[in-house]
């Protein structure tokens, strides 16, 4: 029974990766569902919900349909560092779910403490893998929009936590610069550290990262409307 239900959990997998390589993210999503009920510590599926609910909720127009992908994420990456505190995929998920968590909070308080949870969770996941390539991109992202964050969210985070580390554009750029290097195909990445770049003013290298942005092939269903960003970019930086 417990070899039969291996099985099963192995096709279920290997449909849902097949379906999210046809870029069919909702059906994906199902099936990682479907693993996630059969197998309740599987930290891949459980990771993978988190991730396509972020995917997903960014794409939604509605606000309230928004804030439910992103809390749903959220839970499954609660779920995914329960069933396994010490795998990188889990923390990399509670990083990038708290990140996604900043963007539609309101209460001061909890901006602030997701805010603190995504650099401190990036921290423990590249701790145990220093070649996460997600997780090298979650926090360069982090170092780049503490940086470029609204008066609001950088009065909150002194109020109530007497400051976070200090956030450093060489730093978000070398994190990005080597999730590049570990997967070369991660468009939002490529996205960021373009910002990165144009943050330091530096067009050379800006325009390096914004060319190659713009041929990479689509692996999710966020990548083309990346990619326009990334074509208007460029010709903005011409």
């Amino acid at each position: 029974m417990v070899v039969a239900q291996a099985q099963d959990v192995n096709v279920l997998l290997k449909e849902a990766d097949n379906l999210e390589k046809q870029l069919k993210e909702n059906a994906a999503l199902d099936k990682y569902k479907q693993v996630a009920l059969v197998d309740p510590g599987n930290v891949t599926a459980l990771v993978k919900c988190a991730e396509l609910n972020a995917s997903i909720g960014s794409r939604q127009t509605d606000k309230n349909s928004r804030n439910l992908n992103y809390l749903t994420c959220a839970d499954y990456a609660r779920k995914a560092i329960a069933a396994d505190s010490n795998s990188a995929d889990a923390n990399y998920a509670m990083a990038m779910a708290a990140g996604k968590m900043t963007e539609v909070e309101t209460d001061k308080r909890k901006i602030t403490d997701y805010v603190r949870q995504c650099k401190v969770y990036a921290d423990k996941a590249l701790q145990l893998n220093p070649n996460h390539a997600k997780a090298n991109y979650t926090e360069g992202k982090w170092h780049l929009e503490m940086l470029d964050l609204s008066w609001f969210k950088k009065a909150a985070i002194k109020a109530f936590y007497g400051g976070l580390p200090k956030p450093d554009i060489d730093t978000a750029i070398s994190y990005m610069e080597k999730c590049r290097s570990l997967d070369m195909y991660l468009v939002a990445n490529y996205m960021d550290l373009a910002k990165a770049y144009k943050f330091k003013n530096q067009p050379t290298k800006q325009l390096e990262v914004l060319n190659k942005l713009v041929k990479l092939p689509n692996r999710t269903e966020n990548d083309a409307a990346i990619k326009e960003e990334g074509k208007k970019m460029l010709a903005e930086a011409q």
